[in-house]
């Protein structure tokens, strides 16, 4: 496996736990507060750079069903960072968030977990 591709999946492994970390708080104690602000950012960036170096570092088609998965993982994921931003922009600090943005914070978990799975999953049968 290519160093780069190796990078990537350990900066991965990292915006998976950052990611959670803040979406877990976030649907914990339905706060946009410090820590949601940034572990989802965190998450967020760290799954980009992972991203670039994993596509980088990969000999293999973009356009499979984990490059899909990832695609739409990624940008759930940058959706709900930006409406947490947009919430601390508009409301300040420790805005209580609604039922709505609740549902997201789990729906874009839910495809991060499934994009994360799936690559781990042909990493391991390669």
């Amino acid at each position: 496996m290519n160093p780069l591709a190796i990078i990537g999946a350990f900066v991965i492994t990292l915006s998976f736990l950052a990611y959670g970390i803040g979406s877990i708080s976030l649907v914990r104690f339905k706060i946009v507060g410090r820590i949601v602000l940034t572990f989802i950012s965190l998450g967020v960036l760290l799954d980009l750079i992972a991203i670039l170096l994993m596509m980088k570092g990969s000999t293999g088609s973009p356009f499979t069903l984990h490059g899909f998965l990832g695609g739409i993982a990624f940008s759930v994921m940058f959706v709900e960072m930006v409406w947490c931003w947009n919430m601390y922009f508009t409301y300040g600090l420790d805005f209580k968030a609604g039922k709505p943005h609740i549902v997201y914070t789990k729906v874009a978990y839910l495809f991060w977990v499934l994009a994360y799975f799936t690559g781990s999953i042909l990493i391991i049968w390669r």
